[in-house]
């Protein structure tokens, strides 16, 4: 799936066919089964764009993640950091790269932080891992990343138990500014706030992504707070990329039934949606489905949809926007007629 937005310059972050295959939980020693966690995934990311992620718990998102900051490695496929494909690599020369292009905001900053190193320690640390300039330049660093994300000097000494959840979290984004990289990943990074918090998190981050520059991958189950986050949205399901929509045009332009469901149990104050309930089995990552892997819970699917996955088809209505559906959802009464009623 190219992305011509890659087309003018060197993207940034870059996948092309990745699958992720890890072995299934409970299995036995001898068992080979193995969890389908990514299927044929292909993504880049340009310089300053932001590329907002969806889908269920279990869709593939975090292991897309981390598969981008180097924490996964692909069972195949490639993966490159400005252009640099990172198979190539040795492991030290691969870390140097990822380090200094990519920095990774995770879900609950209560874990991700060391509990037992104040902040000044934290935020120092990739900058000492990295050798980034003397211990004076270092320490300049720390005060310079504490005040670009808010946090008052009065902190420095304190242990991230002694501070609230949305002060953890931005330290946990001044610990992945640390090295000024060029794309920031963030992984469901208001999930684990108050509500009260986490639109505090949210412009940070947009105040961040255009101060600096930052080309962002930000995962989410939201897909409204998604679409305010980014240029584009990557709907994903049981490891597959399914579709990918301009932001703007998520509202009334998405094709892929699943992409409707996910809009449908959004509320919205601005938008009267209609809940669409999904029946039938949630596949197995283990066993896919053949075919299109949404096809068992899809009011839209036919035999056809069962024989091979749809390929990519690209929406001439809206530039940039392309669905994997044999069926997709044209307008409203898409939303409720079955294919086998449609023929009749």
């Amino acid at each position: 799936m190219p992305d011509p937005r890659s087309e003018t310059s060197t993207p940034v972050l870059e996948v092309r066919d990745v699958d992720v295959r890890l072995p299934a939980r409970g299995g036995s020693l001898l068992s080979r089964d193995r969890v389908h966690a990514l299927t044929g995934v292909s993504l880049a990311v340009a310089p300053g764009e932001t590329v907002g992620v969806v889908g269920e718990s279990g869709c593939g998102k975090s292991t897309l993640a981390r598969v981008l900051i180097g924490l996964q490695r692909p069972t195949s496929g490639t993966v490159a950091v400005n252009g640099t494909d990172l198979a190539g690599l040795t492991g030290r020369a691969r870390s140097r790269v990822i380090g200094s292009t990519v920095g990774m905001v995770f879900q609950d900053s209560s874990t991700a932080l060391n509990p037992r190193l104040p902040v000044r320690a934290i935020l120092r640390d990739p900058l000492d891992v990295h050798r980034h300039g003397n211990a004076a330049a270092r320490q300049e660093r720390v005060r310079e990343l504490m005040s670009l994300v808010g946090l008052p000097a009065s902190v420095a000494d304190l242990l991230p138990s002694q501070l609230s959840g949305g002060q953890r979290q931005r330290v946990a984004i001044a610990r992945a500014l640390a090295l000024e990289p060029a794309v920031l990943v963030a992984d469901e990074p208001t999930s684990a706030l108050d509500v009260s918090v986490r639109a505090q998190i949210l412009n940070l981050l947009l105040d961040l992504n255009e101060r600096l520059g930052l080309a962002t991958v930000f995962v989410s189950h939201d897909i409204a707070t998604v679409r305010r986050m980014a240029d584009r949205i990557i709907t994903m399901y049981l490891g597959r990329i399914v579709e990918v929509t301009p932001a703007p045009a998520v509202i009334t332009g998405t094709r892929h039934p699943y992409s409707r469901a996910l809009l449908s149990a959004t509320p919205s104050l601005l938008h009267d949606t209609t809940p669409i309930t999904l029946e039938g089995p949630v596949p197995s990552a283990v066993h896919p489905p053949s075919g299109c892997p949404f096809r068992t819970r899809c009011w839209r699917a036919s035999e056809q949809c069962a024989v091979t996955m749809p390929p990519f088809e690209a929406d001439l209505s809206t530039p940039l926007h392309e669905f994997r559906c044999y069926h997709p959802v044209l307008d409203d009464a898409d939303l409720a007629t079955p294919i086998s009623q449609e023929k009749m």
